[in-house]
């Protein structure tokens, strides 16, 4: 008797197409996950949109069609791996002759670090990157707002000012008054839904006592 094949989470992803181009897709794995802020019932991956060539170049010329066009943009901040698509991004904004107020007239591509406290810093080296600079922050995915908040309070922190924040999937429409652009939105995924993590019955799976499937960030997932 052949033993029956247990079902992976994986066998259960399904692919969603961008409403914007075909060449876009986001895949999403329906379970029980956890972020550090709050259980979800869809594990979105933007995988292939930030780390293929022509999908992460697709994205920088969406994400282009979205920046406020009346401010400068000297600095592309690049959040859960998305530095491919933030180099796109910059030239996209250097072809059109975007404004900026960088003397050598290109942009700064950096990544914040966090120290033990789990704040994020930039090295010395870094800061001329930021210090009255003009910033777009760059995320894959952005659910409550938590992540953005804290890289706002970065980089006002080392001088700098944020002008344009940017999602290729995002649920938060705005944090602290500065909208935030996304390439795919909860309408893309039908039924997603998001719970506080805290207290533990406010999410439907925990109350239930559904395992969690995975742990999620914006860099990928890994299985419990």
């Amino acid at each position: 008797m052949e033993t029956e094949k247990k079902e992976r989470m994986e066998d259960r992803m399904v692919k969603f197409y961008s409403k914007e181009s075909n060449k876009l897709a986001l895949h999403a794995i329906p379970g029980h996950f956890a972020t550090s802020t709050a259980h979800i019932n869809y594990y979105v991956d933007v995988t292939s949109i930030k780390t293929r060539a022509n999908e992460a170049m697709e994205a920088a010329k969406l994400f282009y069609s979205k920046i406020n066009t009346s401010v400068y943009i000297d600095t592309i901040i690049c959040m859960d791996g998305t530095e491919v698509i933030g180099a796109f991004l910059s030239q996209e904004l250097e072809s059109r002759h975007f404004l900026s107020t960088n003397l050598h007239q290109t942009h700064y591509i950096i990544t914040p670090e966090y120290n033990s406290n789990n704040q994020m810093i930039f090295r010395d080296n870094n800061k001329g990157a930021i210090e009255n600079k003009h910033v777009v922050l760059l995320f894959a995915n952005t659910t409550t707002g938590e992540t953005i908040k804290k890289c706002l309070e970065c980089v006002r922190y080392y001088g700098g000012i944020v002008e344009n924040i940017m999602s290729v999937f995002g649920i938060i429409k705005q944090v602290e008054g500065i909208p935030v652009e996304s390439l795919f939105d909860a309408d893309d995924v039908p039924g997603y839904a998001y719970y506080p993590a805290y207290p533990a019955d406010a999410c439907p799976f925990c109350k239930k006592k559904i395992k969690i499937d995975a742990m999620v960030n914006g860099f990928g997932y890994s299985k419990l």
